[in-house]
């Protein structure tokens, strides 16, 4: 176990609960298509414990790790549970090192011995109330521009409850961390505080930003909105949007009442920072996820400067493909640089000779200023579909219905 992780259970969701949008508009909407077509186990489970979330795929945590490791277990998967703190030197096995950001000390310190100096970042996660204990008087189910499924749950500020919230919160007692380091952090799980602290409104073009949204008390656009989104399939536990924080516990409590709707707010799980390990994949791996002075060692997960749970999953899959080619004395291949899974594995590995930053999917990774979004979603898909063919590996199957939206 690390200080993150609680249940025991395979695959355990430590950050958010949503495996981002599903919507072929999105990047994340191509990369999940594609996973699809590699038969992705993290996929199923997730379509298993779906939760509403509007575009979002968002999931019930337990019922998500658990699908996963029964899944695992039925397969004949042998798992021993303890840790690895070194991989011998000696050893000619093959080992993939998919131990992510939360990577152990001892193991870290032997990853530096082989790697020289590994980077990391600082992460932090979001509270969790009781859905109990919003008072529903005041937040109000909708999703933005009233899309129909109403998914989140918001609480509207006014310009003097925003004040008064924004002051207690830059002025708010923090946990201190050994090595914290501010330029570390990265953007997408920046802490609430820290975002606020770039300015009185960046949180209002940030996780606050009451755009789209109509309070139906006033019939008008909040000044300011905190969205809840459900943590589990009864919904009985909401997270708080874009609410990472390193705030002490008693701060939290005292900060999260001054929402509107959470005065009386009862916190099941308080947001918490840790320290985040990767690897500097662009100087110490190869094309194909392995270190470039030991080619029996192969990297896969965030470990190696992928951001997020599907992103990590794909490298995975990736990892696995050209492992088996390797078992089987074929060579390795890389996948086209055209399919989301390509561009950004490329990216990780040899984007540029700058300092590698964590990376998630996106269509800057396939930019074409000659091409519209459908054209780039339905090249990448197709590409991925005939590399699959042509390697024997396709197990999903992606048809015309899955392109949403732009018909």
């Amino acid at each position: 176990m690390t200080p993150v992780h609680k249940t025991g259970l395979l695959a355990e969701l430590v950050c958010s609960n949503s495996l981002k949008s599903d919507d072929i508009r999105n990047a994340s909407g191509i990369l999940k298509r594609e996973m699809e077509l590699f038969g992705s186990l993290i996929l199923k489970a997730a379509f298993i414990s779906r939760l509403p979330a509007g575009k979002a795929l968002a999931v019930d945590r337990e019922k998500f790790s658990w699908f996963i490791t029964e899944t695992v277990k039925e397969l004949g998967v042998q798992i021993i549970n303890e840790e690895i703190t070194q991989i011998p030197e000696d050893s000619k096995d093959i080992w993939i090192i998919a131990t992510g950001p939360a990577t152990s000390t001892d193991l870290c310190k032997q990853l530096e011995r082989i790697l020289g100096d590994s980077l990391y970042f600082f992460d932090a996660v979001a509270p969790v109330i009781n859905a109990d204990s919003i008072d529903y008087s005041v937040a109000f189910f909708a999703d933005r521009y009233d899309i129909g499924t109403k998914d989140y749950l918001n609480c509207p500020m006014d310009s003097s409850q925003y004040e008064k919230f924004y002051e207690a919160l830059i002025n708010a007692e923090v946990i201190p961390i050994e090595d914290f380091d501010r330029s570390l952090l990265f953007e997408r799980c920046m802490p609430v505080e820290e975002i606020a602290k770039t300015g009185k409104m960046s949180l209002l073009f940030g996780p606050l930003r009451p755009v789209g949204l109509i309070d139906p008390r006033t019939g008008r656009q909040p000044y300011a909105v905190v969205q809840l989104r459900k943590d589990n399939a009864e919904g009985t536990l909401y997270n708080i949007v874009g609410f990472q924080t390193r705030l002490k516990w008693n701060e939290q409590k005292r900060i999260i009442r001054l929402i509107p709707g959470l005065e009386n707010a009862e916190i099941v799980r308080y947001g918490v920072m840790h320290r985040n390990v990767y690897i500097d994949s662009r100087k110490v791996l190869d094309p194909y996820m392995r270190l470039k002075t030991k080619e029996r060692i192969f990297f896969a997960g965030q470990i190696t400067g992928v951001e997020g749970y599907l992103e990590s999953a794909a490298s995975g899959l990736y990892v696995a493909l050209n492992l088996y080619r390797v078992l089987n004395k074929l060579d390795p291949v890389v996948l086209p640089r055209t399919t989301m899974m390509g561009a950004l594995f490329n990216y990780i590995s040899r984007g540029s000779d700058h300092k590698l930053q964590p990376m998630y999917a996106n269509y800057g990774l396939l930019s074409s200023h000659k091409q519209s979004r459908e054209q780039i979603a339905r090249r990448a898909l197709e590409d991925m579909k005939n590399f699959l063919q042509q390697m024997g590996f396709m197990k999903g199957d992606i048809g015309e219905s899955t392109i949403k939206g732009f018909e």
